[in-house]
């Protein structure tokens, strides 16, 4: 972990996703927020949260993105879920003081704010819109896990990963776009999934076939949305439909 200046963020993202916190508040607000704890820098692949632990800081993501992990019982490691610029990270044991429930690494180099529980409470204690904020990004995180499992029970491979690319596409793209790029890999998009390599390279390979995506090491290009939303609607659990451009 690095030191980072208070004065300026470089390379810090100027457009904050409405679901992430950042962009859940005014600018007043924002102002507050982004002023609690110290500035810091991650390097790529650098664990800034471990699973377990028992410390209770936050990060504010102000640049680049993180992946958070899990171990499942039988010892594979499980991707819960990716946060970019204007997320906050670690609130779960920011809020109420309990072991961390996953691990959260750097992809690519990262910029945040490193909050201490007791700063971020009083900060909620001080200013309630900011407490209404957090609260609505935790449940609409708790929404998008409920959400998943519901997917992961009555869809396909290529269903499940159409409707995850989307989601993350739509919460953290910019409005009015119809593409979107996202830093992952196949084997991280496969945990994500919860689905073997294999078929995430068929359910890949159809996506790029119909049109909807182009794929590049550790990174996928969304390059139609709307497209991509629908063929997450019309995948079904019988197994890879075929499909053409703009159907």
């Amino acid at each position: 972990m690095w030191p980072m200046s208070n004065t300026r963020v470089r390379g810090a993202a100027a457009y904050w996703p409405p679901a992430g916190l950042l962009g859940r508040v005014d600018e007043a607000n924002r102002g507050i927020l982004m002023g609690l704890g110290h500035g810091v820098a991650y390097p790529a692949g650098q664990i800034t949260i471990r699973e377990a632990d028992t410390s209770d800081f936050t990060l504010l993501l102000l640049g680049g993105m993180v992946k958070v992990t899990a171990h499942a019982q039988d010892g594979r490691e499980a991707l819960l879920a990716v946060r970019m610029a204007g997320d906050l990270v670690g609130e779960f044991a920011g809020i109420d003081g309990q072991p961390r429930v996953g691990t959260v690494t750097a992809c690519g180099r990262v910029l945040a704010r490193y909050i201490l529980r007791s700063e971020l409470l009083e900060c909620t204690k001080q200013h309630p819109a900011i407490g209404l904020a957090l609260s609505a990004s935790v449940v609409a995180k708790l929404r998008t896990a409920t959400g998943r499992i519901v997917d992961f029970t009555g869809c396909d491979v290529l269903g499940r990963l159409a409707r995850i690319l989307h989601h993350l596409a739509v919460t953290y793209g910019r409005p009015g776009r119809n593409e979107a790029q996202l830093p992952l890999s196949q084997p991280e998009m496969a945990t994500l999934v919860g689905a073997a390599e294999s078929s995430i390279h068929k359910a890949l390979r159809a996506l790029r076939e119909s049109g909807a995506v182009v794929t590049g090491y550790r990174r996928i290009t969304i390059l139609d949305l709307d497209h991509l939303a629908r063929i997450a609607v019309a995948a079904g659990p019988a197994g890879l439909p075929a499909i053409s451009p703009n159907t």
